[in-house]
């Protein structure tokens, strides 16, 4: 009445483990919370009240809630909650908290009454589904003793397209809480799938392993492969024993896996030892036949958690104010020159997709398949990368997503502290004190009205040929590239194009500039409105910046320069640069690549973060108000400093006298 899948017994093929008095790397639960739901008059209370009954009271050594299994049945020792639910139609709300706080779900059915299995996949399963409850499910049919003797069941044809539906079922069973059957197994699955989910490591319709199980084990295996020769040695395999599980491999069991490999894999086993593939089909013999903890204790042992992500105990912590950022050190700048040079297998100078892909196979996934990733930096025809091109994404990771980059790294074979990888820059406010900045990394933020060529300037920047066709940004986007000021000064220029919704959410945010080393206004040269757009957005940041401390450089972009200019903008532009203190207006054109070296004057600016930097007439009058203040301060330091030297040597003089007339 069970899927295939029993409290492992004997194991006649596996990694040697330690004995269960020690626990082997459980899930980090601090408890187990199972929630047991279904039809009305299914049997989930009677089933909960069996497990705590005097039957069992000598294995459970409490009444629930809350419940500890039986330490024989249940070795890695985790305390576990079982929340009973209502049937009522007004405690719904009720039922589908419990259910999203859930580790692990019963969901039951009657066993004499057929319908009630049929609702699961109509309504329940379903409805997890809607409520994104993503743990693992067991189907539990009770009232076994109810359906007739005669009538044999054969769960499996029933089961099994269920199963294909809704991968998030672990397994299923049948019990009887009045006759005492299967009761405590349902909770052992329970606990086993919680403790040690299936659905993250398997796919059981295409009876492989799930993509990111299969990365994780890839790099672990290369992690575990010392000398890089694509199999691992009986020695290496050896160490890999001890990791894990603190006991060595005896001989004749070292012996025995690679046999067992080797007659179902052929290209399993080598002269040199088990390979990647013998490795991963061991490892799905594991989850196939059991025991999964074999899997699981692996993965945690190399700090994978229950989303087949490293854990962030490897990451450093950063400490930083609003206006610093994260950068790469020269140690992980080199590790990445020289995996780019080990994974361009055809010696090209250029990552195609398919030797990235190689290069991001032991991640999870690859991290620049989506926004803002994507599409941030110069890519070939074939969609290949450049060494500068590679170096760009990272730099945008970081900068991003310090964490996130730095946990890439590790993924990739970093071989050193992570800590080492990044490192924090000084703040902006003491590079406009200092007047210079040391970023190696510097951001620009682009502002202006649509249709005003921010676009076309970006796709421009990363060698993205002009197209006439327009397409409304909807959100922020990046670009990033390398810019040579000249020989020994290479800077990553990161330009963010900031959507009209995000400048709403930037003016709203006090900190929202402080990331900022440089903006630039673009507007149309040939549209009063760009134009006036532009000015009004500009006035805009820059009150912004003084109202919050962060001001920054700001430099004019007079786009599309090859179509006729409106003079009055041009006249207009040039006197309000001339008044907010900031360089005239620079005209470009993407369409005739006229770019009059705007990415080095933006870098440049950047770089001398107290030049460039514009006054509203309120900024003015504030800056003229705290002058006026700091005088008067002064004045009446110097009076009071003039009158107490005067007090003091009259007290001298003073006391001098006196001390004449007493002598």
């Amino acid at each position: 009445m069970v899927k295939p899948l029993q409290p492992e017994r004997s194991r006649p093929l596996t990694l040697r483990r330690p004995s269960y008095s020690r626990p082997v790397h459980p899930r980090r639960h601090t408890g187990v919370r199972i929630v047991v739901a279904g039809d009305k008059g299914t049997g989930k209370s009677c089933l909960i009240r069996t497990a705590a009954s005097n039957k069992f009271r000598n294995k459970i050594d409490s009444v629930l809630p809350p419940q500890r299994l039986p330490i024989d049945l249940f070795p890695d020792i985790v305390p576990i909650r079982i929340i009973d639910t209502s049937s009522s139609v007004e405690d719904s709300d009720k039922v589908d908290e419990e259910l999203k706080r859930a580790n692990v779900v019963l969901l039951t059915y009657a066993c004499d009454r057929p319908e009630t299995l049929q609702n699961l996949t109509t309504f329940w399963l379903p409805h997890l589904r809607r409520l994104k409850v993503n743990v693992p499910v067991i189907l539990v049919g009770c009232k076994l003793d109810l359906r007739d003797e005669d009538q044999h069941v054969d769960l499996e044809p029933v089961m099994s397209p269920i199963m294909q539906q809704f991968h998030e079922i672990e397994t299923y069973i049948e019990c009887s809480a009045s006759r005492h059957i299967q009761v405590l197994e349902v909770f052992f699955f329970a606990h086993k799938a919680a403790l040690y989910p299936t659905m993250l490591l398997y796919d059981h319709e295409s009876q492989t392993l799930t993509p990111r199980c299969k990365r994780a084990l890839k790099r672990i295996f290369v992690l575990s492969d010392r000398d890089r020769d694509g199999a691992l040695s009986d020695d290496e395999l050896d160490d890999f024993q001890v990791k894990c599980f603190d006991v060595p491999f005896r001989r004749c069991e070292l012996l025995g896996v690679k046999k067992v490999v080797q007659k179902n894999l052929s290209d399993g086993v080598n002269e040199k030892g088990l390979t990647l593939k013998g490795f991963l089909f061991l490892h799905t013999l594991f989850i196939e036949k059991g025991p999964i903890e074999t899997t699981w204790a692996v993965l945690r042992k190399f700090g994978y958690n229950d989303d087949l992500k490293l854990s962030n105990d490897p990451i450093p912590h950063l400490k930083r104010a609003h206006d610093q950022s994260v950068e790469l050190t020269n140690e992980a700048i080199d590790f990445l020159k020289t995996i780019f040079n080990e994974f361009d297998g055809d010696h090209d100078g250029m990552l195609q997709p398919c030797e990235l892909e190689e290069l991001f196979s032991t991640a999870p996934e690859s991290p620049w398949i989506e926004n803002p990733y994507k599409d941030a930096v110069e890519r070939n025809a074939f969609g290949g990368l450049s060494l500068d091109a590679f170096l760009s994404e990272w730099a945008l990771m970081t900068l991003l997503n310090p964490n996130f980059s730095v946990e890439n790294l590790i993924y990739t074979g970093y071989p050193r502290d992570p800590s080492s990888a990044i490192r924090v820059t000084r703040r902006r406010h003491v590079d406009r004190k200092k007047q210079h900045s040391e970023r190696n990394v510097l951001q620009c933020f682009v502002f202006g009205p649509m249709q005003a060529g921010k676009s076309a300037l970006l796709n421009s920047f990363i060698g993205r040929p002009y197209s006439e066709a327009y397409n409304p940004t909807d959100e922020d986007h990046y670009a990033v590239n390398v810019v040579d000021i000249f020989r020994e000064n290479k800077k990553y220029l990161v330009l963010r194009e900031i959507s009209e919704a995000g400048v709403k959410k930037l003016l709203a945010n006090k900190e929202s500039l402080a990331s900022c080393d440089v903006a630039v206004f673009v507007h149309d040269r040939s549209d009063e409105s760009s134009w006036k757009a532009s000015c009004e957005l500009l006035s805009k940041i820059v009150g912004h910046g003084e109202e919050t401390g962060f001001e920054v450089p700001c430099l004019i972009v007079a786009a599309k320069e090859d179509q006729d200019s409106f003079t009055m903008a041009i006249q207009e532009a040039t006197v309000v640069s001339q008044d907010m203190g900031v360089e005239a207006p620079m005209p470009t054109s993407v369409k005739l690549e006229d770019f009059n070296s705007i990415f080095r004057r933006i870098v440049t600016a950047a770089e001398h973060p107290h030049l460039s930097i514009p006054e509203t007439e309120a900024g003015k009058t504030r800056k003229q108000f705290r002058r006026l203040i700091d005088q008067s301060l002064m004045f009446v330091s110097v009076g009071l400093g003039v009158a107490m030297a005067v007090r003091l040597g009259a007290a001298k003089k003073n006391g001098a006298a006196r001390k004449n007339v007493s002598g």
